[in-house]
């Protein structure tokens, strides 16, 4: 009875120390990344199936993939909420040595040279490199490349990679270009001889484009797989680490693996048209219409987009212009360098540096659309205060004399005399810097910015196309443009009719 006893002791002695140990493993996974906030931002370039890309179908503006699903059990595992945020690729890096983001997720490689700016995980996936070339050009190794042109994607270990095969194959000549889809496309336009991309991307363009064809470059050893990039000194990467270790314990990386990798992502693209070898665009424009409405849903964000810049833009510009001919040395002094800085430098370095610095300099996490906004509202300030100064110095002197022999206050007079007329005579001008702001507006895509070109671009990198949506876009610009052009014509005519 004794024994019976004490065995049943024992026995729950021992569930009681599993459990508290399982317990307590739990809640230090639940505890560990102590970041003092309950939602993580997990920036990524989703334009890389399936690693990461846009689940389009019904219009919807959902980014999926192999590193989300990851991303998700992760967050869940730790205790968080995920927010996912998007940069193109050679902003990643950057964005989270501004920590915009928590930690960043794209296929991408920990190679030294990154190690130097940014903390990595362990290695969640091992992928290889492939050539891309034209079907039947025999470009099957490093050594076949001699003398060829070559397309890489900046910013990625692909183009690391090409670059030590530069050293060793001669007269290999490097293209460096924003996406795979832009490489892809040079191949088929004969401008480059090959491209360098990850295996389970080439995979999908080789099943939508069989004029292509892929052959795996043999590895030299180094590390080449995917890894997930944090702050110098994070302290989630202990914690993250613990995760995908469990993750890869209990099979689930490999069942992940399996899921998206195994799915033919092209097959839309590959099953909605029948493949062709001929010359020529071969333009099939049903093989993005069930994807219109996402494109079209891009268009009230670059609508919104072009509103505030040039509102802003034109009472900024005035405030510039007003300081120019103010006859006060010091504000005349500020305009003018101001009006040179932001003429001479180029609009998508400004862009770049008000995204990324600001959150640094102020602790302000300013949102990608604000940043946009305030960028352009800037620069077309610069410009615009040129165009109304010579709309006010263009308005008749008499007028401003009366005025001002009436006892009428300068800023009055400024503001019902002056201003209404050189607004009336510099209307053409405003136009045209309104239909330019329109369409620069494409550049902010490159900090993750959703419009009109980034879907037809993101339609373009699940679909494997090119041509189709960038032509579709390219005519809702167009009528955007016509649109405004005609408005501002009317408007132009009635204020003729008050002459």
């Amino acid at each position: 009875m004794k024994k019976r006893k004490v065995l049943l002791f024992t026995l729950l002695l021992a569930v009681a120390i599993a459990a508290t140990s399982t317990i307590g493993h739990s809640n230090f996974l639940y505890a560990a990344p102590s970041v003092g906030k309950d939602t993580l931002t997990m920036m990524t370039s989703p334009d890389y199936p399936p690693y990461e890309y846009y689940d389009t179908k019904g219009g919807a503006r959902k980014i999926v993939g192999f590193d989300i699903d990851i991303a998700n059990t992760i967050a869940k595992e730790l205790g968080f909420k995920l927010r996912i945020m998007e940069s193109d690729f050679n902003g990643l890096i950057p964005a989270v040595q501004a920590k915009r983001a928590d930690f960043v997720m794209a296929g991408m490689t920990p190679t030294p040279e990154r190690r130097k700016n940014v903390d990595f995980s362990i290695v969640y996936y091992e992928a290889k490199d492939t050539i891309v070339a034209p079907k039947g050009s025999n470009l099957t190794k490093p050594e076949d490349l001699a003398s060829k042109t070559v397309g890489v994607q900046l910013g990625t270990i692909q183009e690391e990679n090409a670059k030590k095969i530069s050293q060793k194959v001669p007269n290999i000549k490097l293209k460096q270009l924003n996406k795979v889809p832009e490489a892809i496309q040079e191949i088929k336009s004969k401008r480059i001889d090959a491209a360098i991309v990850e295996d389970t991307v080439a995979k999908g363009f080789a099943r939508a484009n069989p004029d292509l064809e892929f052959n795996i470059i043999p590895s030299a050893g180094e590390e080449t797989g995917s890894a997930i990039a944090f702050p110098k000194g994070s302290l989630l990467v202990e914690s993250f680490n613990k995760v995908l270790q469990q993750m890869k314990d209990r099979g689930e990386l490999e069942k992940l693996a399996t899921k998206w990798f195994s799915l033919n992502t092209a097959t839309d693209a590959a099953s909605s048209s029948t493949p062709t070898t001929s010359k020529g665009l071969n333009l099939d424009f049903s093989r993005i219409a069930p994807d219109i409405s996402f494109i079209l849903q891009g268009i009230p964000i670059t609508l919104l987009f072009t509103v505030l810049s040039v509102f802003l833009g034109l009472i900024w510009g005035t405030v510039l212009s007003l300081f120019k001919i103010s006859g006060i040395e010091p504000l005349g002094w500020f305009a003018n360098a101001y009006t040179s800085i932001f003429r001479g430098t180029p609009l998508l370095l400004q862009l770049a540096l008000v995204y990324y610095a600001t959150p640094q300099l102020t602790g302000y996490d300013i949102p990608a659309l604000q940043a946009g906004v305030l960028t352009f509202t800037l620069n077309s300030g610069a410009y615009m205060s040129e165009t109304i100064r010579g709309g006010i110095q263009a308005v008749d002197k008499g007028q401003r004399e009366a005025a001002m022999s009436m006892g009428v206050p300068y800023w009055l007079m400024m503001w019902d005399v002056i201003l209404p007329q050189a607004l009336k005579n510099i209307l053409p001008a405003l136009v045209n810097e309104t239909i330019g702001l329109l369409k620069d507006s494409a550049l902010v895509s490159t900090i993750g910015v959703v419009e009109i070109l980034r879907s037809a671009q993101i339609i373009g990198a699940n679909k494997y196309i090119y041509f189709e949506p960038l032509l579709f876009a390219g005519l809702i610009y167009y009528v955007l443009v016509m649109g405004l052009t005609f408005g501002a014509s009317a408007l132009e005519r009635r204020l003729r009719r008050s002459e």
